[in-house]
């Protein structure tokens, strides 16, 4: 443990609840990052009393832990996806950005002087990116930053930078690191008292600098646990039972409407493809010959819309699925020797139970990845999902995301990585280190709790 406190207390004895703690997020998936530590730090023995300032959004992370908001939250045009397009930039402005930036950091200021006069002690927990971590230095109170947005795997591997085609590229790692000087500047103040990078390879470059990195790992692959483990078979035929299931191919198109409804066509068309090439023996030739197509569709989309396309597309209902997941209210369809299964409520087992993913997604496609798994990814128009934000998710990635340039290229790569068991063993190891083990968000947590509650 570090030999000076990053939240000094006034006296020994004053464990107890004048502590206060300010999280800032900026985008829902940051915010659900806040909130599995969150779930943790009050699972501790004296937790802080937490308060929340969403910077993009509406924060509704926030309420399942009925954490009260601090300042004014607004959902802006882009979703917080500006750093994606200038354009969505200009909307954000338009639609008053600027001033709701005013007004939150006059908020955390004010919630700050109020703690004070109050009497009680006060720290701020940024999550996310330069924005929350800006805002936490201009605070005035001390800060820990968890960093979700940059990983040095985005212009290096372990071993040296990435050849980029982008003469612009350089402009991402400049100065020895992803982190820009003024990022790694707000991280090295002496308020910054904890920094958690997304990875170990993030931390290791981080240290170079008097920043106080620590490597606990990757809040994103808590809270991914199936619901029904996978089937494992342990007879003198377990190579030929487990030749004998389905190959299950997991879709994630994505949460956002309307985009993700445009993903989805994307989506369609890959499986179309494959769907052509199942009359070759040679594409599932190793397996049962049966595929599953299985749906991880977000509630907020309409399922009666996905049901119509898989129709339209020569899908029929189907009353039993060959591969049982815990929703009791998910659709499936056949085609010839092949199965559709939409669901919207058995996210986790939709990632633990396939083989690969066709994604056009942000989180979900990082946390399938992690579980060891290989995705195949096809740019889209965005916001989100565009061919830039998948382009730098194929390099934060490695190997374990396969960027095509077309839907219809999904079927040709399939039957490649089926081809090539050795390649999958690669990817399977490559994505677990570059997204870590579970458990990231208890680590976190406990660090948090030692350094908050401890004296200089």
């Amino acid at each position: 443990m570090s030999d000076s406190s990053p939240f000094p207390l006034t006296s020994n004895s004053a464990k107890d609840s004048h502590l206060r703690l300010l999280v800032l997020s900026n985008g829902h998936g940051e915010d659900v990052i806040a909130v599995r530590i969150l779930q943790e730090l009050q699972q501790q023995p004296n937790p802080p009393e937490i308060f929340a300032l969403p910077l993009v959004g509406q924060g509704h992370a926030y309420q399942q832990l009925d954490i009260p908001l601090v300042g004014s939250v607004r959902t802006m045009p882009s979703g917080g996806f500006i750093y994606m397009d200038g354009r969505q930039l200009v909307r954000d402005v338009q639609g008053g950005l600027l001033e709701l930036t005013s007004s939150q950091i006059k908020a955390i200021r004010h919630w700050i002087n109020t703690q004070k006069k109050s009497g009680h002690r006060t720290a701020i927990l940024a999550v996310g990116d330069i924005v929350p971590l800006l805002f936490a230095w201009l605070s005035g109170a001390n800060y820990g930053f968890v960093g979700t947005a940059k990983s040095e795997y985005y212009v290096r591997d372990e071993v040296s930078l990435l050849k980029r085609k982008n003469r612009a590229a350089w402009w991402e790692s400049f100065s020895g690191s992803v982190y820009h000087p003024w990022e790694r500047w707000l991280m090295s103040r002496h308020r910054c008292k904890v920094v958690f990078p997304r990875d170990s390879l993030t931390t290791e470059i981080l240290k170079r600098w008097p920043i106080p990195a620590f490597d606990l790992g990757n809040p994103m692959m808590d809270g991914l646990e199936p619901t029904i483990p996978r089937q494992r078979f342990y007879s003198a035929d377990v190579e030929k039972q487990e030749l004998a299931r389905p190959l299950i191919i997991t879709l994630l198109p994505g949460s956002r409407p309307p985009e993700a409804y445009a993903n989805w066509q994307q989506i369609m068309i890959a499986v179309s493809a494959m769907m052509a090439l199942l009359r070759e023996r040679d594409l599932v030739g190793h397996t049962s010959g049966t595929v599953v197509f299985l749906a991880a569709i977000a509630p907020s989309l309409h399922l009666e819309s996905i049901r119509q396309i898989l129709q339209s597309q020569g899908w029929r209902p189907h009353a039993e699925p060959p591969t049982k997941i815990p929703d009791p209210d998910a659709l499936t369809f056949k085609q010839k020797n092949a199965y559709f299964i939409v669901s919207q409520n058995a996210y986790n087992d939709c990632l633990h139970l396939g083989d690969l993913a066709i994604a056009m997604a942000g989180t979900a496609t990082e946390q399938f990845v992690g579980l060891g798994k290989p995705a195949i990814t096809i740019p889209g128009q965005g916001p989100q999902f565009t061919p830039a934000f998948a382009e730098a998710q194929s390099r934060h990635l490695g190997q374990s995301v396969i960027l095509v340039e077309e839907p219809a290229q999904v079927a040709n790569v399939l039957k490649s990585l089926l081809a090539n068991p050795d390649t999958v063993q690669v990817i399977a190891e490559n994505g677990i280190r570059r997204m870590g083990k579970p458990g990231a968000a208890k680590r976190i947590a406990e660090y948090l709790m030692e350094l908050l509650w401890n004296e200089y």
